[in-house]
């Protein structure tokens, strides 16, 4: 398979056969993925690795027990870290200034960089993977469960493990919808509706208005899977947590 359609072809994967990870195997790809790029060489994430079963069990209530999080071989929890360079710098003699936004969003960044080099090992490897969103709506939880300190954030979590089968192809708008030559070109009405066109008239989207009793896959969106209620509930929780965990928003 080429690079260009390995890309254009891949898959989420949610169902995962009862074949093993090696702990050599998965370190290997561990360190080929902390060669992403980073802020300043910090490197500035740790990822937990969940492999038990009482492990994957008891941070699956906080992933709102998505069947792929108990079903994979292993579950990585991503996190941004500011704990280790933080401490390092006190034992050096030096002056840590990075309890402020910008050194978390730096750190976020890093870590979203380092999990998704990760994931493009992971699958170019033969393996499957599935992101899992809920990692930033019950950050307090994970980070329980995880023994986490201060400076130490959950981002995003991975179920990683060999393929069970295949998944669809998601369907992605067209480089067209991404792309603005040398500035911003806003959306007329007239092209907002060419580039959502097609995702309209997927099988499964009509499918998806019809159960939810819709009129519109954006509505389909906004009044049921991301709503303003959850978003604004869900962002309440991360942001007090990552004050608590000491960076000042």
């Amino acid at each position: 398979m080429s690079i260009d359609s390995f890309f254009t072809q891949r898959r989420t994967i949610r169902r995962y056969s009862n074949r093993e990870i090696s702990d050599d195997c998965l370190t290997s790809m561990i360190e080929a993925a902390s060669h992403a790029p980073t802020t300043g060489n910090m490197q500035l994430y740790s990822v937990v690795v969940t492999r038990s079963e009482e492990g994957k069990k008891a941070l699956a209530p906080a992933h709102f027990n998505q069947p792929s999080v108990t079903g994979c071989s292993v579950l990585l929890t991503f996190c941004a870290d500011f704990n280790r360079f933080v401490k390092w710098c006190v034992e050096s003699d030096a002056r840590p200034g990075y309890d402020n936004f910008q050194s978390f969003i730096t750190a976020l960044l890093d870590t979203a960089i380092f999990a998704q080099q990760f994931c493009t090992i992971a699958e170019m490897s033969g393996l499957g993977c599935c992101y899992l969103g809920t990692t930033t709506y019950n950050a307090p939880d994970i980070a329980k469960i995880l023994n986490l300190p201060s400076r130490v954030v959950p981002v995003t979590t991975l179920t990683v493990g060999y393929p069970e089968g295949d998944s669809e192809l998601s369907d992605r708008i067209s480089p067209g919808a991404i792309i603005h030559h040398e500035v911003y070109s806003d959306y007329s009405s007239e092209l907002i509706k060419d580039i959502y066109a097609e995702k309209e008239a997927r099988e499964d989207s009509i499918r998806f208005v019809k159960e939810n009793q819709k009129q519109s896959l954006a509505q389909v969106f906004t009044d049921v899977r991301y709503t303003k209620e959850a978003n604004e509930h869900f962002s309440r929780i991360y942001r007090d947590f990552i004050e608590q965990s000491g960076f000042k928003l």
